[in-house]
């Protein structure tokens, strides 16, 4: 509660302009990916207090998110990869103009708690823990996709593919990894390194890092835009930045 309260009040100092009259108050409906939850759950109940919006939350893969925008469902603020966004909005789907990058975050690499943890270091270190690994685990996400692809430029696809769980749409790694099904799970950072039951290991090395930025989009048919946009202004306040660090992040 702390946080919540000297966060919005730092917000409302720096004269944003989010402060609602309660009777304008609205109910702002976000379709989001996770990587950003950790920091969101967080500033999102100082923004309601702040601004007397009510803000209601659906979380979704990106693969559901397109799929619940091509079939028109009703948000009026959309937050995923910044390369998904830009796709909504060439479809017509997201407003022209209205992207704002939030944060960005790393690939990171984690194993079950209490596990020893491998190196993974430099990219053939990599390579030979992959290659040991029993079974690997990673999302159908952004850092999913760049894994594919990596393995590939790697020359370990075929080799490890009997061994790789993909993490179902919507579903974290982390799970995989506590469950068993992964002795080693990739996905980025910020929904690694707080995730109960398993331990962060790191990075991916930084000559094959992948950055990915994650932005907040209007929807064409979005019913609430101005408050839409308040939330992300207080999302991307000042204010917000070391909280948005504490996660695993960077600003965007």
């Amino acid at each position: 509660m702390r946080t919540h309260r000297c966060v919005a009040a730092a917000v409302a100092a720096a004269g944003i302009g989010i402060i609602a009259n309660m009777a304008e108050a609205a109910e702002i409906k976000v379709l989001s990916s996770a990587a950003f939850r950790e920091a969101y759950n967080e500033l999102v109940p100082a923004f309601e207090h702040a601004s007397g919006h009510k803000v209601s939350t659906t979380w979704a893969g990106t693969v559901d998110i397109m799929k619940r925008m091509q079939a028109d469902e009703r948000f009026d603020l959309i937050i995923m990869s910044r390369q998904g966004l830009e796709e909504l909005i060439a479809r017509g789907k997201v407003a022209a103009g209205s992207r704002v990058d939030l944060a960005k975050s790393g690939v990171g690499i984690a194993v079950r708690a209490g596990a020893p943890k491998p190196d993974v270091g430099s990219t053939e270190a990599l390579k030979r823990t992959l290659m040991a690994a029993k079974s690997i685990g990673y999302s159908t996400g952004p850092s999913g996709v760049y894994l594919a692809g990596l393995f590939q430029r790697m020359g370990i696809a075929d080799a490890i593919q009997p061994k790789v769980k993909q993490a179902p749409p919507g579903v974290a790694v982390g799970s995989l990894i506590v469950n068993g099904e992964a002795e080693i799970g990739f996905q980025q950072v910020s929904e690694l390194i707080l995730y109960p039951g398993i331990d962060y290991v790191g990075p991916l090395p930084p000559e094959i890092q992948e950055i990915t930025v994650f932005a907040a989009g209007v929807p064409a048919s979005g019913e609430n835009r101005e408050p839409a946009r308040a939330l992300v202004d207080f999302l991307t306040a000042p204010a917000a930045v070391p909280l948005i660090k504490s996660k695993g992040l960077e600003p965007g």
